[in-house]
């Protein structure tokens, strides 16, 4: 359900500037979704990190040794990949 900011209570238009941490417009739509999150049971949830443990552990016995300059560039690399602007904490 979508409403318009002037259609707000007083108290409802303040939850939502609270929430926003800004002024809401009195000619913006606000629309609020709420979504419950997937449900993992503990048991799967250990049976997961495992699964990653073992893979990690895989991936570590077949890589090649790198010092940790090489590694850093490897993962700015990575990172670049996705966030083309990154700049390296120096």
């Amino acid at each position: 359900m979508i409403h318009r900011a002037r259609d707000l209570s007083p108290d409802q238009k303040l939850l939502i500037e609270r929430l926003l941490g800004r002024r809401v417009l009195e000619d913006e739509a606000i629309s609020v979704h709420v979504f419950e999150p997937p449900g993992v049971p503990a048991e799967r949830r250990g049976e997961i990190a495992e699964e990653l443990r073992k893979y990690c552990a895989e991936v570590d016995a077949n890589r090649s040794p790198a010092s940790p300059d090489e590694a850093d560039e490897v993962i700015t690399e990575a990172i670049r990949s996705t966030r083309p602007g990154y700049r390296p904490h120096q």
